[in-house]
């Protein structure tokens, strides 16, 4: 049985980047993008760290490390509400995975495919 291909940081961000900019509802190539970011952005709703871990498919020590390494490059916020935590994509992380995920697809095809496989991924990383 062949071992499934490694995971690491990097590719577990751009899972949870487009993860956030499909729950905008937006398509992240359209034309005029940042200008509309200041209307789209403060609307967003973002996702539970539950999600986050369900999106990797990982676990809570993973869950962890990635969410840190993403506020760190100011990618995402995460804001605690009634003991629950919010994460929220911020205009670097939009314009990151805009700039980046075409490089991702290259380098990390087959992390891609494999974490897609039984899921639909957003459409601007459909083959």
């Amino acid at each position: 049985m062949p071992s499934r291909p490694y995971k690491d940081l990097v590719i577990y961000g751009c899972f949870v980047l487009n993860r956030l900019v499909a729950d905008l509802g937006i398509d992240l190539y359209q034309e005029g993008l940042e200008a509309k970011l200041d209307a789209i952005l403060p609307r967003q709703q973002g996702i539970s760290k539950e999600q986050v871990k369900r999106e990797i498919k990982s676990n809570h020590f993973m869950t962890e490390r990635v969410l840190e390494a993403l506020v760190k490059e100011g990618h995402v916020t995460v804001e605690q509400v009634e003991g629950h935590y919010r994460v929220r994509i911020t205009r670097a992380g939009v314009m990151h995975i805009r700039q980046y995920n075409a490089f991702y697809r290259k380098i990390y095809q087959e992390q891609i495919r494999d974490h897609y496989r039984f899921t639909k991924a957003p459409f601007w990383l459909q083959e």
